[in-house]
């Protein structure tokens, strides 16, 4: 969940710097946020996966 939560205070930071006209900042933490949440999204099915396949006893 760290992972998640880090992505949603990026994606605020975008939005509040995208509000006040700081473009570059935005953009950047943008990515951040995307690319967190798609590290996030990885691991979250990668466990899902394992934990429906291998580790069910």
């Amino acid at each position: 969940m760290t992972i998640l939560k880090w992505a949603l205070i990026f994606f605020v930071i975008s939005v509040v710097a995208g509000i006040l006209g700081f473009t570059g900042i935005s953009a950047a933490s943008a990515d951040l946020a995307r690319i967190l949440f798609y590290v996030f999204l990885a691991v979250f099915l990668l466990l899902l996966v394992l934990g429906l396949t291998i580790f069910r006893s």
